[in-house]
Parts: C-alpha cells; structure tokens; sequence
C-alpha cells in the first residue's frame, strides 16, 4: 500500500508530532508513504485533490496539521478544513483525518501527542484504503 502524508506545517512542533505517531503506524501496517508539506491546513484538500488527479494516486491520503486560535477563527478553519476533506472522501479518496484544534499551539501539541491523533489517522487511511482494494472482491 503506497500512502502520502500531506502535512501543514503553519505549527511545526504540532505536526512533527502528529507525523511521528502517522509514520509509526504506517511502519506497522507494513505501508510505504511519501510526504509533502503545504503551509496551513487550508492547502490541506486542495493538495490532496491536485496529487489524486495527476495521474499517480496513492492508495489513500493522511491529512495532518493544526488549527489553533480564538474560537471564533479557528472552529471556521477547522469546520471549512474537515468538511473539504470529507467532500474528498465521498469521492472514493481514502484520507485519514489529523488535525488537531486548540486554543493555543502548546494544547494542540500535548492533545496531538497525548491521544496519538496522527496514528489515529493513518489506521483510518489504511483502514479505508484497504476497503477500496477488497471491493474489487465483493
């Protein structure tokens, strides 16, 4: 299984974490990964949706960085960020979810690490990539 990282690194410390716990996990499922960054989590989708139409999609996507900050702003980012993933996915794009939200970045980094969000988010990518194989079984 070939999976992409595509990490938002706008909050360096969070996303290393949160790439830590991804690749251990993917280590463990025995899948090999590549990894690109973009700034905020913004770019998230759009580099997902412009890798997966290139014509080498991988088997699944994971998708890690942070949204931290006033609520006001960050619960937008965040909403606007999840809902284009899920769009992704509904397509038949298999995308593990990492982003963390959190008032400030040093909550994003103990949440991140204390509840493995970026491993959380690769078992759900292989999880769902190993789906979108078995169907031609089904």
């Amino acid at each position: 299984m070939n999976i992409l990282i595509i990490e938002a690194r706008y909050h360096p410390t969070v996303t290393d974490t949160l790439v830590d716990g991804a690749t251990a996990a993917l280590e463990k499922g025995g899948a090999r990964f590549s990894r690109v960054s973009v700034p905020g989590v913004l770019e998230l989708p759009a580099a997902i949706a412009i890798v997966a139409q290139s014509g080498k999609p991988f088997d699944g996507y994971i998708a890690l960085g942070s949204v931290v900050g006033p609520a006001h702003v960050a619960d937008m980012l965040y909403a606007q960020t999840v809902q284009a993933l899920l769009a992704l996915g509904t397509r038949g794009l298999a995308i593990g979810n990492g982003i963390v939200l959190a008032g400030d970045e040093g909550s994003a980094h103990d949440l991140a690490a204390r509840q493995d969000i970026g491993g959380d988010a690769a078992r759900a990518c292989l999880s769902l990539a190993t789906l979108a194989q078995r169907t031609d079984f089904l």
